[in-house]
Order: structure tokens, then C-alpha cells, then sequence
């Protein structure tokens, strides 16, 4: 520390005696401290690189999981939603009569309108267990709902009797299945007709047939469907449509693809995965702050002699302060980095069908801005410290 304390006093003597030139000189020798120590530096590193990692990597996981469940109503291509009453999230429940269509069609703004049947089915496998799906049922030739990122099969081989298009990540789940590979699915004959990729929601795979097929395995009533998906004409607003269409179907929730989206993303946030990601992330955030706060505070107190020669020198209470910052500042600059890059290399490395880490550019920015705020604020306890460090110390 002798040695930073001598190249304080040269640079003082040559420093401007302005508040930039003061500031400039306590960012020199904030750095100087920083790297003087080389162990804590390394400790309070780890710190902030512990949080951001953690933190990344829990929001990386919570907005993969709400994009696969929004993803369906983000592909389907419909404009509105009609639903039964009281539906939150995609998911089969009580059927609303199919004579909905008719009137959804002959709405003013309406220009076209498809029944969509939604429902879990169990596939058997050939060694007599069975696997869950999530079975959409849509209508050609149009096939508002799906399927989508196909990778075999043609999507208009739906037509023909008992073709299902499967989730490509599951074929081994499914007993080994290919092209043309003959299933029971709840009962039913169905033959692997396509796969998609990557449809993996927050339940099970979605697989996809003609919308009679689904009806029939999933037990629907010729009458009736799960939902109608509608489509507004040319200048018609979502809103618009979603209006004139409840004025006609008070008994029926009508809502927009993006209340609908917006909607699942709150009830999932607020049910299910809200509390558990929120816990980890507050740990992580509380973790690193008390990492950096105590290694800065470790740091004035091992050094307070020689912040009691700064102050003797003349530095005031602030401008030791404006070192903290600047220490606290970089170590959030090169903690916050170090984090995004590991949690990049963790993105790539566990990139699969069923997930992926989603790192929208926001988040990188927001990281470093909130470790700047968290280091700032941890520097605050060593202030405290230094606040109460006396100038004649250095004589005792």
C-alpha cells in the first residue's frame, strides 16, 4: 500500500486542483487499490460473477418456459380466440358448441374462422407404456393452429385417415417411431404421417391431426369443438373484431392472439412459476451484495491507515467515496462480463428441443446496470467506514 500512497502524493502535487482533476486522481488510485490486493479482487469477482450467472441463467430458463407456452397462440396465425368461459392457459376443458363458427364467420371484420380441438391423448408404445400428448386437431386446408417447424412429412397429409404429426424429440419416447410407424393413441389407430421440432410446451408435446380425427380420439362431440380461431379481414383492427364478436357470444370468452399470449405469460408468472424462479433470483441478487459489500468493507478496514493518510493529505469524506464508486463500478463492469460470458457458453450447451435459454439483448443491459446499482450500493457499508476514519490516526 506504501507504494500507492507514494504515487497519491506525486500525483498530487501535479493534479489539477479542480473537482475533475480530484476525481480523475481518486479513479487512479481506486484502481491501483483494486489490483493491489489481488485475493480480494479475485473474491469479490466471484461474487458478482456468482449473481449474474445465477440470475441470467434462472430469467434464461423462466422466459424459455413461458415462450413455449405462449408459442402455440403466437403461431396459430388467428387474430382472435374464441374460448370457453373461464379458460386461462391452453388446455383442454369444457367444448363450446361448433355452431360458434357460423356465427364467427358471418361477423362483420371476420374474414375467415377454423375450429381448432384441443385435448391430451396417451400414445401406447410398442413395449405397452404410453406417453402423454397434447393433441391439436385443425382443419385443412387452411391448418390455422399448426403444425409448424416441420422437418418430415407434408402438412397436407393430414387429410388422410389417422395421420398425426408427432414432436420429432420424442420419437425414441415414443418407441423408436418413423415415417409411416403405426401407434395406438387413446385407443385409435394413428400412423406417424410427420414430425415437428422443438413444440415441447410446459406439458405434454404437441402433436397434430385433422380437426374429426382429434375430435373422434379425444372424445369431443360431433358438435362441438374445444376453440375457434378467427382471422380479421384487411384494416380490421384485433380489437375491433374482438368486440363485434363478444357483442354476439356474451356466454363466451373472446379475446386477442396477444391478450391471449399476455394472459397465459400472467397466470403462469403468477401460479406457478413466479414464486420459485423469484426465489432464486432474489438469493443470487442477495448473495453477490453481500459478497462485494463485505469484501470492500474487509478492504477499508485493512487499509485504514492509509485512509487515514488520504484524508490527512486533504481528501474529503467524498472523494474517498468517489474511489469506492469507481472500485464498485469496475469490479460490476468486469464481474457482469466474465457472468455473460459463462452464461452464454451454458445457453449453447444445454440447447435442446425441449429447452433453451432465452437471453433477449435487454437483459444483457439490464445486467449490467443492476450490478452496477448492487455494487454501488455494497460500497455504501465501507462508507460508512471510511466516513469514521480520523486524519490523526496516521500520528499515533
Amino acid at each position: 500500500m506504501n507504494d500507492v500512497i507514494a504515487t497519491t502524493t506525486r500525483a498530487r502535487r501535479n493534479a489539477v486542483r479542480g473537482r475533475g482533476g480530484r476525481l480523475r486522481l481518486m479513479a487512479r488510485l481506486g484502481v491501483r487499490m483494486m489490483f493491489h490486493d489481488r485475493f480480494k479482487l479475485v473474491g469479490t469477482l466471484l461474487g458478482v460473477v456468482f449473481a449474474v450467472v445465477l440470475v441470467n441463467q434462472q430469467m434464461g430458463v423462466l422466459f424459455a418456459l413461458l415462450d413455449k407456452n405462449t408459442m402455440f397462440v403466437d403461431h396459430a396465425g388467428a387474430d382472435v380466440w374464441i374460448l370457453p368461459p373461464q379458460t386461462e392457459t391452453l388446455q383442454g376443458g369444457a367444448p363450446i358448441a361448433l355452431s360458434t363458427l357460423s356465427l364467427a364467420r358471418t361477423t362483420a371484420g371476420a374474414e375467415w374462422a377454423e375450429p381448432l380441438a384441443f385435448g391430451t391423448a396417451t400414445v401406447r408404445r410398442p413395449d405397452g407404456g404410453n406417453e402423454p400428448v397434447s393433441l391439436v386437431g385443425t382443419r385443412l386446408p387452411r391448418l390455422a393452429g399448426g403444425p409448424w417447424n416441420v422437418v418430415a412429412g407434408d402438412p397436407r397429409d393430414l387429410a388422410e385417415p389417422d395421420v398425426v404429426f408427432f414432436e420429432d424429440s420424442q420419437r425414441t419416447k415414443l418407441g423408436g417411431m418413423n415415417l409411416r410407424s403405426v401407434r395406438e393413441m387413446s385407443g385409435r389407430r394413428v400412423v406417424a404421417g410427420g414430425f415437428t421440432w422443438g413444440l415441447s410446451p410446459f406439458a405434454p408435446p404437441y402433436a397434430f391431426s385433422e380437426h374429426d380425427t382429434a375430435r373422434d380420439i379425444l372424445g369431443i362431440a360431433t358438435d362441438q369443438t374445444s376453440f375457434v380461431l378467427v382471422g380479421a379481414r384487411e384494416g380490421v383492427s384485433p380489437e375491433r373484431l374482438r368486440d363485434a364478436l363478444a357483442a354476439r357470444l356474451p356466454d363466451l370468452r373472446v379475446v386477442t392472439a396477444r391478450d391471449f399470449s399476455d394472459g397465459i405469460v400472467a397466470y403462469l408468472l403468477a401460479e406457478q412459476l413466479g414464486i420459485s424462479f423469484g426465489t432464486s433470483t432474489t438469493f443470487a441478487v442477495i448473495v453477490g451484495f453481500v459478497i462485494v459489500a463485505l469484501s470492500m468493507f474487509s478492504a477499508v478496514v485493512d487499509n485504514v491507515r492509509e485512509f487515514g493518510t488520504l484524508k490527512a493529505m486533504g481528501c474529503t469524506t467524498w472523494n474517498l467515496a468517489s474511489l469506492l464508486w469507481v472500485q464498485s463500478l469496475l469490479y460490476a463492469f468486469l464481474g457482469t462480463t466474465f457472468g455473460l460470458f459463462l452464461v452464454t457458453r451454458m445457453a449453447e450447451g444445454m440447447r435442446s428441443p425441449q429447452l433453451s435459454l432465452v437471453l433477449p439483448t435487454w437483459m444483457w443491459l439490464g445486467s449490467y446496470v443492476g450490478m452496477a446499482i448492487l455494487c454501488v450500493l455494497a460500497s455504501t457499508l465501507a462508507l460508512v467506514r471510511v466516513r469514521n476514519v480520523e486524519p490523526g490516526m496516521v500520528f499515533r
